[in-house]
């Protein structure tokens, strides 16, 4: 399968439109955003797991990046509820479930192999720092060979100068309404933008983003 696998391309998607798809284990649905390959894929997906659900025993051969948006994600390690950010490098193994339930973004097998750093991260326990213009907070996530991920709040009214992105830009918008002038993005959506895209991003209500850049190829 090739999903959105053109990464010269803009990507705007409303991912609450989106229908849930079956995945191989029952009660564990996906959406898919982007995809190269078929169960083992390069793969930016959301992922919702019923509760008392569970997905097979598996190694991240690529790595594992996710972010908890509702209910609580666990397994053999522990414990992850809404808002935890969790790095899995190439190699590690875990055995997911959810006994309450729960939606995850996540991306696979997108690691740098010499990324091996693991984490996990309860952004409701952690302090954000001022940005680079007013009216923007930022809470750093990982950053690695000029790929970097934070979660982004803006204030309402604030508007960042015009910039481009070098490696590209990826988010998904986790609350309020995120614009540019290309555009209003309202909670769920995920907007992917490719090296050297240009944009003049603001927020009238004010929203909180996770944002990734660095990480698209520059050719």
């Amino acid at each position: 399968m090739r999903l959105n696998a053109d990464f010269s391309k803009a990507v705007v998607i409303d991912t609450t439109a989106m229908p849930w798809e079956a995945s191989p284990m029952a009660g564990v649905r996906r959406r898919k955003l982007d995809r190269i390959g078929d169960e083992v894929a390069r793969a930016t997906s959301l992922v919702r797991y019923d509760p008392k659900s569970y997905f097979s025993p598996h190694t991240h051969s690529g790595g594992e990046e996710f972010l908890v948006l509702e209910g609580i994600f666990s397994d053999e390690h522990g414990d992850y509820p809404a808002g935890t950010y969790v790095r899995n490098p190439i190699g590690s193994t875990h055995k997911p479930y959810s006994e309450a339930g729960c939606i995850i973004f996540v991306k696979l097998h997108q690691f740098d192999e010499k990324d091996t750093a693991q984490l996990s991260i309860n952004t409701h326990g952690e302090e954000f720092q001022p940005g680079t213009a007013p009216g923007l907070t930022v809470l750093s996530l990982h950053s690695f060979e000029g790929e970097s991920c934070a979660l982004v709040r803006w204030a309402p009214g604030t508007v960042f100068n015009p910039h481009t992105h070098w490696g590209g830009e990826e988010i998904l918008v986790l609350e309020g309404t995120f614009s540019d002038e290309n555009g209003h993005y309202p909670k769920g959506t995920w907007v992917r933008s490719p090296h050297l895209s240009v944009h003049h991003p603001y927020s009238k209500e004010g929203c909180l983003i996770y944002v990734k850049t660095g990480h698209l190829p520059a050719d």
